[in-house]
């Protein structure tokens, strides 16, 4: 526990009946006063049964969680910690019998089925894909996959921003100043959303963006439903809620006023989750909502190093000229220049060998960079592995096909299932057999998937190592012969129970098998993570699509794979955000680590150089500023907005990431990217522009 100022005391010992808003950056302690003051507040006789913990993000409730569960906390009931996408589910759940007609479901009286991203996705695929295949986006060069999560995205935008889903095309359409085909796209766009919406409210479905609009139009309006919340939770302490989304920011301006006390912790220069609705100048409103607004600026995080490299980076990226510090900001920056992308990687891996040879644990040390592709992720993982370096990786909009775990586990479920119909390749066979066998490579795995694997009258088999010619024996060697016989044995003698259970089959195969001494999923960080959440997966997916299915007669796991091979992208599982707890360097997307909010020892920034750390993502079917509370509607999005709002990205990303590193930052800086052109975008920019004036000095 890091030691308590006397700013931090005077929040948390505050009297039950006060209402404070709480600011600073990144590191000031503010998580810290939202714990301690719950805590306070529970010591003070407050029922802790009372008290509702609001966070943007399931995982950033896990200090609340933990500190809530350590021995010898005040007893008297437990403190509710929930997104509001978790309070509206609960309440809509609670209250569907008198909600469910007035919102216009046509069904009321069939329970109500919760969708996750993933089942949203199905079925927005199991609506879209049909028109696609007529010509649907036949302009739109995207994969499937990006296009049902982006329709998805606009209704969710629609529903926390509070306007009506049926303005959703025109307001893309009113803010494009381009070719104008895009107009055609966006009223495809609208026509989906319309038919995913209407398909929702004929089954009982309810996706996120229903459930907030359920929740707030109906529930939240109804007397029963805001008496219950307002009396059963007299107490708020609300963490980060720049990062919550505009709905958030309503429902509190008028809980506030009828609760008896209320914490609101705002960090200033974030807003990380823009993209996803944020609204950091709508949630700095509920300034005015509360008795008392406290800054916190001193950093438990930052050395006076780091800290001088902040304040010279925010001079160069803002090209402002306030008073800097005396500390030489070179102190907290280490970098050199490589020609091409590759030696850039290998002198990144050599100098986190030096670093853990040195003793500093695996876990203060983070990678990233503005995305993360496969190769770079490959490549760095491979270079760290080869050192005997733990290592762990997370992209959340990583699709469960891409896992080569996933990848594996459902090639192998396919042979063990040939009534599902699908008949892997030789190339998939080789490939799975080179993740399954611990020592297989690539040439003695294609060599072995051309010889045992056959497909006869439409059923994949494996045929017995015992059986290949033994010249071809000893070239793949008899030690990964035995492996690769002990795996086929057991999916040969894989009986199960219920033939749809593909969680079951994943399960025992991970457990009995692939995570044994010998084969590709032992001491394997990620192979393990990803297995977890592919049976996760699958049994949200059960949940969910079990009545439909049994009436159409398609088994689960045909459907299953079917939908991952379709791309969907893997909804969010906690434990794949939480790298702190693991000895391992992290690798992630900078906006991942952003969002994980801990801070580490020493970051390593690849590919500096990239324009992508102030270029937002292509969305051709939507836009995270246009659909936003702060865009007048029909007003023209130009490259004027477009060049200001990436400069105010870059800035709230490298603050963010700055004021997270204790000791060091790391460069990762070659004249040739990942795919071999030069670039000098704005970040790289930035740091020849400190570099030039100290050295001018």
């Amino acid at each position: 526990m890091l030691p308590i100022s006397s700013s931090q005391r005077k929040v948390i010992r505050s009297p039950v009946n006060m209402k404070i808003f709480l600011e600073g950056r990144a590191g000031t302690g503010k998580t810290t006063v939202g714990i301690e003051r719950m805590l306070y507040l529970m010591s003070s006789g407050v029922p802790g049964n009372s008290i509702l913990v609001f966070v943007p993000q399931r995982t950033l409730g896990t200090p609340y969680l933990d500190a809530v569960n350590t021995p010898g906390v005040v007893a008297g009931g437990v403190p509710t910690i929930i997104t509001i996408s978790g309070l509206a589910q609960r309440m809509v759940d609670l209250f569907w019998p008198a909600v469910a007609a007035m919102a216009g479901f046509l069904n009321p009286d069939a329970p109500p089925t919760f969708l996750t991203l993933e089942t949203a996705q199905y079925y927005m695929a199991h609506l879209v894909r049909p028109l696609l295949d007529q010509g649907l986006f036949s302009s739109v060069i995207i994969a499937r996959n990006r296009l049902y999560s982006q329709i998805i995205d606009n209704l969710n935008k629609a529903a926390v921003v509070g306007f009506p889903y049926q303005e959703i095309g025109e307001r893309l359409k009113a803010a494009w100043s381009g070719e104008p085909g895009q107009s055609r796209v966006y009223e495809d766009a609208q026509s989906c959303a319309t038919l995913f919406r209407e398909y929702c409210l004929q089954h009982n479905l309810l996706d996120f963006s229903l459930q907030i609009e359920v929740f707030w139009i109906h529930l939240w309006k109804s007397s029963v439903c805001k008496d219950y919340l307002t009396r059963t939770y007299k107490h708020l302490i609300v963490e980060n809620i720049e990062e919550d989304v505009p709905v958030t920011h309503d429902l509190l301006s008028q809980w506030i006023p009828l609760a008896e006390s209320a914490l609101v912790i705002y960090d200033t220069d974030a807003g990380y989750r823009r993209f996803l609705g944020a609204d950091p100048d709508g949630a700095r409103q509920l300034k005015g909502y509360c008795s008392d607004v406290v800054e916190l600026n001193q950093s438990y995080v930052t050395s006076p190093e780091t800290q001088s490299l902040a304040a010279y980076l925010k001079n160069s990226l803002l090209h402002s000229y306030t008073p800097l510090p005396k500390t030489d900001p070179r102190l907290a920056l280490c970098h050199e220049t490589h020609t091409y992308f590759p030696q850039m990687l290998d002198w990144v891996t050599d100098e986190i060998s030096a670093l853990v040879n040195d003793g500093v644990s695996p876990k203060e040390i983070v990678v990233f960079a503005p995305f993360l592709s496969d190769s770079l992720r490959f490549s760095i993982v491979n270079r760290l592995e080869l050192m005997h370096i733990p290592v762990k990786t997370h992209r959340p909009s990583r699709s469960l096909r891409e896992e080569p775990a996933t990848f594996c586990l459902l090639t192998l479920a396919s042979i063990a299932h040939p009534q599902w119909g699908f008949i892997p390749s030789k190339f998939d066979v080789a490939h799975s057999l080179l993740q399954a066998i611990d020592g297989l490579d690539l040439i003695r795995a294609k060599m072995l998937a051309d010889i045992v694997y056959r497909v006869r009258d439409s059923i994949p088999e494996l045929s017995s190592f015992d059986q290949i010619i033994p010249s071809a024996q000893e070239r793949i060697s008899f030690s990964l012969g035995e492996k690769y016989d002990h795996l086929r044995r057991w999916l040969v003698e894989y009986q199960p129970a219920h033939p749809d259970d593909l969680d079951h089959f994943i399960s025992m195969l991970f457990g009995e098998v692939l995570s044994q001494p010998g084969f590709g999923f032992h001491y394997n960080y990620d192979m393990g993570q990803v297995t977890a959440n592919l049976v996760e997966s699958i049994r949200k997916f059960r949940r969910v699509t079990s009545v439909s299915l049994s009436e159409t007669g398609i088994p689960l796991g045909k459907e299953y794979i079917g939908m991952v091979y379709d791309g969907v992208i893997a909804a969010q599982y906690i434990p794949g955000w939480q790298a702190q707890e693991e000895e391992a360097v992290f690798i992630a997307p900078a906006y991942t680590f952003l969002i994980n909010n801990y801070p580490v020892d020493f970051q390593f920034w690849l590919d500096v150089g990239n324009r992508s750390w102030a270029e937002r993502l292509y969305q051709p079917l939507t836009h995270p500023y246009v659909l936003s509370r702060n865009w007048k509607p029909g007003k023209a999005w130009t490259d004027v907005e477009e060049v200001e709002t990436g400069e105010q990205v870059l800035y709230a990303l490298v603050m963010g990431l700055m004021n997270r590193c204790r000791r060091m930052i790391y460069l990762g800086l070659s004249e040739y990217n990942e795919q071999g052109y030069e670039q000098r975008g704005p970040l790289l920019q930035a740091f020849h522009r400190i570099l030039q004036s100290l050295a001018n000095e």
